[in-house]
């Protein structure tokens, strides 16, 4: 007999065969709807992000562009300022140079001042005074002193300043380098795209590097460079027009001062000269009057000498009459007129003798009146000749160095001539 095979296990009921198949249905549908509302889901968010990385990358460029203008601005501004403190530099320089050249000129002006002043030493006896002159002389060294510190002073000044320039402008240049430097990277930045080869992924790239600064400290850093810089370029410009009025004003004072001392020094000639030639005048009326003089009392040794004769005579003619014998031993008027004459030419002969010998002292007077003016004539020839010496030197002041040439002493009087026969007369005297 034939058995029937039956499948062991769990049988399902019809109903529940219908329903897992309508719950299978259900799940499907639903499984469906919801990878359907995912897929819009998604493309909604792909969509979205598209546009959103497209325009956050955008936004970012512009950011950036309008980041790189700011420091291109920035930049280009700094790069003025730099050129315009290197000029101001080089002006301060030139300035301060020259400052430094008229410094060094006046060491000519003071050394011929001292030079007249040791010119001057060399005059001698009662020349040797305290004139104008000199008074004017040691105003100009004063002067000069004084023109000197002053201009050192604006020199000192115009160094320590140009210190101060030159930190402003490392200043500047660091902020400018740092600029062009940041440009650079940004711009670098800005030309990425996509598809440029050099693009990865880096570790923490939203990192805050600890020496950031915000955009408010940036400007004002950048700012108070430019203020700074600015500044001191003012401070400078300043300086410069102080160091040329300074350079003006003591070019005046010294202008003025040399004036003053050439205007003494000619009137010192002048007088010098006056004196000079009274003397020359005095001698030579003095010379004239020793040669009357010699010549009269060469005639009144001659008058003199004449004298003896009548004397003689006369004394002869009364020790003759003394020999008259008795009576005629007369006192008659022979021997009256005798007797007067004799008295009269002992008298004219004594009168004589003491006239002699007034005019032998006023001609010893005359003698050393003539050695001393002669003598002064020689203190004033040679201040004269001194006084020109320091006009000479002085007129460096006024002549280009390549140009001046001493003068010779054309103001040479020599008295050796005259002065022979006064030292002979004297000697004789002696």
């Amino acid at each position: 007999m034939a058995s029937l095979s039956v499948k062991p296990g769990h049988r399902f009921n019809m109903p529940d065969w219908f329903t897992n198949s309508n719950q299978i249905s259900i799940n499907a549908e639903k499984q469906r709807n919801t990878s359907h509302s995912v897929r819009q889901e998604a493309r909604a968010l792909r969509n979205e992000t598209s546009c959103q990385t497209k325009w956050d990358e955008h936004d970012n460029k512009t950011r950036l562009a309008d980041r790189i203008d700011d420091v291109d601005k920035w930049n280009e501004s700094l790069k003025r300022c730099l050129s315009d403190i290197d000029a101001e530099i080089d002006a301060l320089t030139k300035m301060k140079e020259e400052a430094e050249r008229v410094l060094e000129a006046k060491n000519l002006a003071l050394d011929v001042a001292i030079e007249c002043l040791t010119l001057r030493e060399s005059r001698q006896a009662i020349d040797v005074v305290k004139d104008p002159v000199e008074n004017e002389l040691h105003k100009e060294v004063e002067v000069i002193e004084g023109i000197k510190k002053a201009l050192q002073q604006k020199i000192s000044q115009a160094f320590e300043h140009l210190c101060l320039l030159q930190e402003a402008r490392q200043q500047l240049n660091l902020d400018q380098r740092n600029k062009a430097e940041a440009l650079e990277i940004d711009r670098v930045c800005l030309s990425l795209n996509l598809n440029s080869p050099n693009i990865s992924l880096k570790p923490n790239p939203t990192r805050v590097p600890p020496s950031s600064t915000t955009p408010q400290q940036w400007d004002q850093f950048s700012q108070y460079n430019k203020d700074r810089a600015e500044a001191e370029m003012k401070d400078s410009t300043r300086l410069r027009e102080e160091i040329v009025a300074t350079i003006a004003q003591t070019n005046v004072e010294l202008e003025a001062q040399r004036n003053a001392t050439e205007f003494a020094f000619r009137k010192r000639i002048r007088e010098t000269e006056k004196a000079y030639d009274e003397l020359k005048w005095q001698e030579k009326n003095t010379q004239e009057e020793i040669q009357e003089m010699e010549e009269d009392i060469r005639r009144l040794e001659d008058d003199l000498r004449a004298k003896m004769a009548p004397l003689k005579l006369a004394h002869t003619r009364l020790e003759t009459r003394t020999y008259r014998p008795n009576m005629d031993l007369c006192r008659d008027k022979a021997q009256y007129g005798l007797t007067d004459e004799v008295q009269q030419l002992e008298g004219t002969i004594a009168a004589m003798k003491e006239k002699l010998a007034q005019s032998h002292d006023a001609l010893d007077a005359l003698y050393k009146n003539l050695a001393r003016i002669q003598e002064d004539i020689g203190y004033k020839s040679n201040s004269l000749k001194l006084e020109n010496q320091c006009l000479d030197s002085r007129k460096k002041l006024t002549v280009p160095a390549g140009r001046y040439a001493p003068e010779t002493d054309t103001f040479n009087r020599t008295t050796n001539r005259i002065l022979s026969p006064v030292k002979s007369r004297l000697l004789e005297l002696a």
